[in-house]
């Protein structure tokens, strides 16, 4: 079989990107449970993760912009680089600052780090458009094998965080991280094969902002997948289950710790695992663009009735029991499984509705509103969960996923599809 011309690059730049996102899953949960264990809200958590969300829209509507310019390595050097930053600062946190100055200072640290994964994600998603063989259904195996290695490495990372706060503490974990990281940027920059463009010149901002109707409205569906997820998964469900878990004392502390991390990240490899089989799960290469389009219609309603019924359940029985919690995990790992092939099916279309021209402007407005839906899950998690408790959180995932799928009715098959250049 010959080898594909672009793998070397798309090996560098998907091995670039799992060392990202195992600091950066790693680092929100460290982030988290300190926090929590210290004292903080639920609103005051989510806090915490804002300037990292509202980073992450304005980074992508400008990295898309900025690769254009400059190429698709300087922006994945940039991120790498800003999250060792990030990493470090972090690590300069002084308890004697008291409550208010600490939440500003970790916000502004989340911010930084926001950045960092966004110009990583919008580097190595438009990497695939370009490198992807065009023929036998290659670019969506391609996306789905970036995309659900990340999440289960990301999974990874939430359990690395727990269980190295547990055993380490705060500031040697976050050390760590950085020194790793750093080592890993150095490989990537001596060892980047050719491949990727290295920029346009006359590149303008202007062309970030998209005419075309069916990147648009997947922008829309993309908000709402992603809120509903966010809405339940940030805030809600690890403080449900640390109530649940900890009785308090420091060991049950770290047992809580250990535990809330280890279903984070099952979940999160379940959904990157779903993620990377999906062009299977969907029969993909026998499927033609009309079809795939009513796959993301069908999926999407299919992802409204685990929160729902989950919804419902804790409300009717408000008083935590072992079986409640089985169930509850059980119905958040369906949700999982359902929402990997959306979001697969969601970074297909992306990459196939844009040209190889317009694909970092295009990728990094869509990514804009993928940072927009986790802004308003993350604020709207905390502000849920100290208002109605997990069974808010849950109801408001499921009105979140239904405007989802409103939002993909209004994909049109008969719009220009474009195979990758």
């Amino acid at each position: 079989m010959t080898r594909p011309a672009g793998l070397s690059a798309y090996i560098t730049v998907t091995a670039a990107y799992w060392a990202f996102m195992l600091t950066d899953g790693a680092l929100r949960m460290l982030v988290l449970l300190h926090f929590h264990s210290i004292g903080f809200s639920p609103v005051q958590l989510a806090y915490l993760f804002v300037l990292y969300e509202i980073a992450g829209v304005v980074t992508n509507l400008s990295a898309g912009w900025i690769a254009a310019r400059f190429g698709l390595t300087s922006t994945l050097y940039a991120g790498l680089a800003l999250q060792i930053v990030a990493l470090l600062a972090l690590a300069q946190l002084n308890p004697a600052w008291g409550i208010t100055a600490s939440v500003v200072f970790v916000m502004l640290v989340q911010g930084m780090s926001g950045v960092a994964k966004d110009l990583a994600k919008m580097s190595s998603k438009s990497a695939v458009k370009i490198l992807a063989p065009a023929e036998g259904g290659g670019l969506f195996r391609w996306v789905a094998l970036l995309t659900g290695s990340k999440n289960a490495v990301k999974g990874a990372g939430f359990l690395l965080g727990a269980a190295v706060l547990a055993l380490f503490g705060f500031v040697p974990s976050i050390l760590t991280m950085a020194a790793i990281l750093g080592l890993i940027l150095i490989g990537v920059v001596f060892g980047m094969p050719a491949g990727l463009p290295t920029g346009r010149k006359d590149a303008k901002f202007s062309e970030v902002f998209s005419k075309n109707r069916n990147i648009n409205w997947l922008s829309a569906a993309r908000l709402f997948l992603f809120g509903a997820r966010d809405v339940w998964f940030v805030v809600g469900i690890p403080i449900y289950f640390y109530a649940v878990l900890s009785d308090g004392s420091h060991e049950g502390n770290r047992a809580a710790f250990f535990m809330i991390g280890t279903f984070m990240a099952i979940w999160t490899i379940l959904y990157g695992a779903v993620q990377g089989w999906s062009p299977r799960i969907l029969r993909a290469d026998t499927r033609s663009d009309a079809d795939m389009l009513t796959q993301a219609q069908i999926w999407a309603a299919m992802l409204a009735a685990p929160p729902a019924l989950l919804a419902v359940l804790v409300w009717l029985v408000p008083n935590p029991a072992p079986a409640l919690t089985a169930a509850i995990i059980a119905g958040l790992l369906v949700f999982g499984g359902i929402f990997a092939v959306n979001s697969s099916l969601h970074s297909y279309l992306i990459l196939r509705f844009t040209s190889a021209k317009r694909v970092t402007m295009d990728v990094g407005f869509y990514y804009m509103s993928n940072a927009m839906g986790r802004l308003t899950g993350t604020l709207l998690s905390g502000l849920t969960y100290q208002l109605g408790g997990l069974p808010l959180c849950l109801g408001t995932a499921a009105v979140m996923i239904l405007l989802s799928w409103m939002a993909t009715h209004q994909l049109r098959p008969n719009e220009p599809l474009e195979v990758a250049a």
